[in-house]
């Protein structure tokens, strides 16, 4: 005859089940409440842009090549060899991602390096900024600006967020 073996502690084992699905859910509305371990830094380097039409609306001299990639435009004013060379440096650092990428410049008396298109403007827009560059998705819609100030280590930061995100 085989004896019925109760099961031992019941009670507990079935609070343990409960506490081990609950503590997810009262930790993250203790986050909440008391606003603890979150985080609060933004992502982006760059800032949105809301002001600047999209990149076939621009005044260029020679129109700005349509394809399926994102677009870094630059507006060379002033260090154009430098900011160009950084530039040049930051398309070939996205390693794989690279083809995803192309590269504009604005002005600049330099020859183009690989990989970047060169025109200038037709007339100098509004929205302009010397040394300023733009982020540009597939479809030409503006994404990010940088200042002339951002570290060209942020702005291959930002890209490969976007590029992260937007796998396609």
């Amino acid at each position: 005859m085989q004896s019925h073996r109760p099961v031992r502690y019941p009670r507990i084992k079935l609070l343990c089940l409960f506490v081990i699905f609950a503590a997810p859910i009262v930790t993250a509305w203790g986050m909440l409440t008391w606003q603890v371990g979150i985080p609060q830094a933004h992502t982006a380097h760059g800032q949105v842009i809301l002001d600047v039409p999209p990149l076939r609306q621009w005044p260029l001299a020679v129109s700005a090549p349509s394809s399926e990639r994102w677009t870094l435009v630059f507006d060379c004013s002033s260090q154009c060899e430098e900011k160009q060379d950084a530039l040049w440096r930051l398309h070939r650092a996205l390693g794989r991602e690279a083809p995803r990428l192309q590269r504009l410049r604005i002005g600049g008396e330099t020859t183009a390096l690989p990989g970047e298109v060169v025109t200038k403007w037709q007339h100098s827009p509004s929205w302009g900024g010397e040394n300023r560059m733009w982020l540009f998705d597939p479809m030409g819609r503006p994404a990010l600006s940088f200042s002339d100030e951002t570290a060209t280590a942020d702005i291959l930061d930002d890209i490969r967020h976007l590029f992260k995100v937007n796998p396609i």
